[in-house]
């Protein structure tokens, strides 16, 4: 059940994609809370599982391709117990999405308010004219000059920050109360992107909104977000509050993403960069997915997945070395 305090609750989450050729196990075993006006970031690298899973909670997968088990309880709701049509009535309404190219994701041949008011007229059966008028509003509350006539132009005659910003306009066009936000700053110079957190920044705390953000960059994980989800290999190898996190890494994958990251201090330096690619996921995991790039590996990594570990209370790392790390050790089977 989900505990009362949770708007979201992710227990032991499995994704797989099923074809003629093979099957992936593309998300293995993840469990998370998110609580009402919380923000969490899934952090990791290209294929880790991030955004497969962020799309699960909205089961936006292809159904006839994807096996899912486990449980998602959102705000009381089961989401893989909903029928389409149930579903439907959600997305957009309840939970919402920032996709992670916005050229892709709004239609060309259609003008930004009508896309907006469209979403509106659906979810809450107002006018044309008012959910226009709404679509305007949300424009200026997502920061775009001259908003009315903006609400007339295609997605090809804006720039690809305003066209972010139609996006974000566009997921919280009928006040959903979890915001997901699939590496939304990719695709953006870094001018755009720092303006773009912000804006989601200002609008979580002004809306009371909470929001699971994916990305791969430690810099964005750092200004995003209060909590933080490190996933490797279709698992969250570490979990807990992002300034634990970054400040004290318990599991192998999260110093090597940390030791990776660009900063000044590296002019002149080789970038410390992890070995090795990640594993095939084309069968279950038997092993700690990332004992053949770690430098610490030994024999009880390769016996078996590791058990979450809890060196600290709210912190959760998937690691057999802090078995003689920490006395204070734990196996903790979900973070929390």
């Amino acid at each position: 059940m989900t505990p009362p305090s949770s708007l979201l609750s992710v227990r032991d989450l499995n994704v797989t994609f099923a074809s003629r050729e093979r099957e992936v196990y593309a998300v293995n075993g993840v469990s998370f809370d998110v609580q009402p006006g919380e923000t969490m970031v899934l952090l990791g690298e290209s294929g880790s599982g991030k955004s497969v899973t962020l799309r699960s909670l909205m089961k936006l997968h292809p159904p006839k391709k994807t096996r899912y088990s486990g449980e998602i309880q959102f705000d009381g709701t089961s989401m893989l117990s909903c029928s389409e049509r149930q579903l439907r009535r959600l997305r957009g309404a309840e939970i919402s999405m920032i996709f992670q190219e916005p050229s892709t994701s709004l239609d060309p041949v259609y003008k930004v308010g009508v896309q907006i008011s469209e979403m509106i007229v659906r979810h809450e059966g107002v006018s044309q004219t008012a959910a226009l008028a709404r679509a305007k509003d949300l424009l200026d509350l997502v920061r775009i000059p001259s908003a009315a006539e903006r609400l007339n132009a295609y997605p090809h005659e804006m720039s690809g920050g305003m066209r972010q910003r139609v996006m974000i306009a566009l997921a919280l066009s009928c006040n959903p109360k979890l915001l997901l936000a699939d590496e939304p700053t990719t695709a953006l110079d870094a001018t755009v992107q720092i303006q773009i957190i912000l804006l989601l920044k200002q609008l979580q705390k002004e809306l009371g909104l909470s929001v699971i953000f994916v990305t791969h960059d430690v810099g964005v994980a750092v200004e995003i977000g209060a909590k933080v989800a490190v996933m490797y290999a279709g698992q969250i190898v570490e979990y807990g509050k992002l300034r634990d996190v970054v400040r004290d890494p318990r599991h192998p994958y999260t110093q090597g993403l940390l030791s990776s990251t660009v900063h000044a201090g590296l002019r002149g330096k080789r970038l410390n960069a992890i070995p090795g690619a990640p594993p095939n996921l084309s069968s279950p995991l038997g092993i700690c997915g990332f004992a053949p790039r770690c430098p610490h590996a030994h024999e009880a990594c390769v016996q078996g997945v590791p058990e979450p570990r809890s060196p600290a209370p709210g912190h959760m790392s998937r690691c057999v070395l802090e078995d003689s790390r920490s006395p204070r050790s734990a196996t903790a089977h979900s973070p929390k």
